[in-house]
């Protein structure tokens, strides 16, 4: 038995979830409401935070080492190249997503808009949510450059880094806050990644209160 225990919402955790469905594993899902840092959860991940994974009596935390765990364990549809230098990009691009994205963007406008509502901190800021809105234009003009090049985000083939940003993408797609419009492109390559069917249980997520738009669904926008 294979336990994600997870926020819907968390890009953090839908990287996982991408990469448990590319490597065809079954898994029980079960929704952790992580910031109130329940006493068994926080005996799970003392950091007291998501994903959490429990594989083979392994407890796992930290989402870029539990997806390179898998996929160094499970060779079926690698998402880490061998050649060293393309590992590289890769990991960079992960850690683009997961660090700058997530401060810059995700943050402002995913923990804004959804969480503060769900964790009971008030209403949104506005000052965050127009800063996010305005860097992730830049963001999108970034993937547009490396898609200009490259047919996936670190190279030829599809790896971790389409996964990383399509978690990200993806959350703030479920609150219609990614403009499609601004690149022919990233579109594309969504569509790619949205169509493939690793991504079928984050199209089917409902988050109480937060319907998604109806496009979120939708293979074709």
């Amino acid at each position: 038995m294979i336990r994600l225990y997870h926020f819907p919402l968390s890009p953090f955790c839908r990287k996982v979830r991408l990469t448990l469905a590319e490597k065809k594993l079954e898994v029980e899902l079960v929704e952790e409401r992580y910031w109130e840092a329940s006493p068994d959860f926080l005996r799970r991940n003392p950091a007291g935070k998501v994903p959490v994974l429990k594989m083979d009596n392994r407890v796992m935390s930290e989402s870029q080492a539990i997806c390179e765990y898998l996929d160094e364990t499970i060779p079926a549809n690698p998402l880490m190249p061998r050649d060293p230098d393309m590992r590289y990009e890769v990991r960079r691009l992960c850690a683009w997503f997961d660090d700058k994205f997530q401060t810059e963007v995700t943050s402002k406008l995913l923990y804004e808009r959804v969480h503060k509502k769900l964790m009971g901190q008030g209403y949104p800021d506005s000052k965050n949510v127009k800063s996010g809105a305005g860097r992730i234009k830049h963001h999108i003009d970034y993937l547009n450059a490396l898609l200009e090049q490259r047919r996936w985000l670190a190279g030829d083939v599809m790896t971790l880094a389409d996964f990383a940003a399509a978690a990200h993408l993806s959350s703030l797609d479920y609150i219609s806050d990614v403009d499609w419009h601004r690149s022919a492109a990233v579109k594309d390559w969504y569509a790619k990644i949205k169509s493939r069917p690793s991504f079928r249980t984050l199209l089917a997520d409902q988050i109480p209160g937060f319907p998604p738009p109806d496009h979120y669904a939708d293979l074709d926008f």
